[in-house]
């Protein structure tokens, strides 16, 4: 059983190197899967993570015990992932009439790439994670963390508020916003959401190899063992473009975030 994480920064703060290690290794995947939702790009989330990672440990003094310490840092992460924009995620990011056109062009009947049904099934899971995370960049870097925050994450109104340091009613109102934006899109758009829209996972994966958006022999989210599109066709209950996010896997600290973190920690 993990020990209470309050008790480890006390710990920390005290001194012991152990302590916080053993807090950045909870709190690790915490930071790099919010910046991966936010960034989009494995690249951009590894150095905003390596980024607040440090800012994490060199301020952990600063925790005060008057709120939890995973909304403590969730705010570290947000502020900095408000004032420091991801080099490819900032290229990449359109607006949702751009989008819209990404999505219309390049359907094709089969996949032309490769005949093999497991790659095939592969790059199905690619193209839907990256085209349903790329869609978050149509939002404000703010509207994009109110959505994450709400609708990924599950936070209420009250703990959102606390973590963006605005007020309940403000984070409900944008939250609001940035639901219906993305609900109207997918529904109009993604085959996902609607089975009546043409737009299939399969169908862009040759068109998106050919822009250059995917890239079938380093792919950034796709796993063989958990394709997270299969999720969606069994969820009848929860809203299609809520499941569509939440069903999403969590991922791992890549390893060289990991070693440099636990480097900066014996250099204190």
């Amino acid at each position: 059983m993990k020990e209470k994480i309050e008790t480890l920064v006390a710990q920390a703060n005290k001194g012991d190197k152990k302590a916080l290690e053993e807090v950045v290794m909870q709190i690790k995947d915490l930071v790099y899967n919010l910046s991966l939702r936010m960034l989009l790009f494995p690249m951009d989330a590894e150095d905003a993570t390596q980024e607040i990672l440090v800012k994490i440990v060199t301020h952990l003094s600063t925790f005060q015990y008057q709120s939890k310490f995973e909304t403590w840092v969730y705010r570290i992460a947000t502020n900095y992932l408000l004032t420091q924009k991801g080099r490819q995620s900032k290229r990449f990011g359109m607006s949702f009439e751009e989008y819209s056109k990404l999505i219309d062009n390049g359907h094709s009947v089969g996949v032309n790439y490769t005949q093999n049904k497991g790659e095939q099934l592969l790059l199905e899971e690619e193209v839907k994670v990256s085209c349903t995370h790329g869609m978050l960049l149509c939002l404000t870097e703010t509207n994009r963390l109110v959505y994450i925050l709400g609708d990924i994450l599950d936070f209420n109104s009250v703990e959102g508020a606390k973590i963006l340091e605005i007020t309940p009613d403000n984070f409900r109102k944008q939250l609001s916003r940035s639901r219906k934006k993305l609900r109207n899109f997918l529904t109009h758009k993604c085959g996902l959401a609607n089975p009546k829209n043409p737009c299939r996972c399969s169908k862009k994966i040759d068109y998106l190899i050919d822009k250059k958006i995917i890239d079938p022999k380093n792919m950034r989210f796709a796993k063989f063992n958990n394709r997270s599109i299969d999720l969606i066709n069994k969820i009848a209950t929860l809203e299609k473009s809520t499941a569509i996010y939440r069903s999403t896997p969590h991922y791992s600290t890549p390893e060289n975030i990991i070693a440099q973190i636990k480097t900066t920690i014996n250099l204190l």
